[in-house]
């Protein structure tokens, strides 16, 4: 391998760690695996992380924190919250592209035995449940949305969108991405009393 600094090593591990977890899944990742991918032995991955679980949740936490910023950042560029609603729709990964979703998959699968994964995916669910939530009370606020329990409606959006793309990629059920996001936005719709199209085409597409 190049010299790298211990800094760029470990960030080397974390993607080289990713790219075997998107190839074999979550469960099915070895040191010996992610040794291979980088050209190096068992023994340099054991010197940065104390446990796979430590890896797995790193590079899990790197692919799925990445998405959740992508977004964030888009729907800074939205003009109000309802704009800024139908871009997260139309840039929510995890129903767009089937192996973000499936990382997502293995997350939970993995969670309830491997402590460090569950931490990261129960940290990184509740952002985006807060992502939405945040942006529900600002169209509260702005009297362009109604709302009760932006809280609980936010978990009933998220739930409602990762169920559906549960069935679509999981299930391989004929579900494709267009339904999971115009049922998700028509419940939105309807749950934050905004007229029907408020949401936009965009984020039908």
């Amino acid at each position: 391998m190049p010299r790298m600094t211990p800094a760029e090593r470990r960030e080397a591990i974390i993607e080289a760690a990713l790219r075997v977890m998107v190839g074999k899944g979550m469960a099915a990742t070895t040191v010996r695996d992610v040794a291979h991918d980088m050209g190096t032995s068992s023994g340099l991955i054991h010197h940065y992380f104390e446990s796979m679980d430590d890896l797995l949740a790193a590079a899990f936490d790197r692919a799925a924190g990445r998405d959740l910023d992508a977004t964030r950042t888009t729907m800074t560029r939205g003009a109000g919250p309802v704009e800024q609603l139908s871009i997260f729709f139309a840039t929510y990964v995890r129903a767009e592209q089937d192996w973000a979703f499936q990382l997502w998959l293995d997350a939970w699968a993995e969670a309830a035995r491997r402590p460090a994964v569950r931490e990261t995916s129960q940290r990184l669910n509740v952002a985006w449940q807060q992502l939405l939530a945040e942006t529900i009370r600002a169209g509260v606020e702005h009297g362009v949305m109604a709302c009760g329990d932006p809280e609980a409606a936010a978990w009933c959006i998220l739930s409602l969108l990762d169920g559906l793309a549960l069935q679509a990629v999981a299930h391989r059920l004929p579900l494709d991405r267009r339904v999971v996001i115009t049922w998700s936005v028509a419940y939105a719709e309807a749950e934050l009393s905004l007229p029907s199209g408020s949401l936009g085409c965009d984020a039908r597409q």
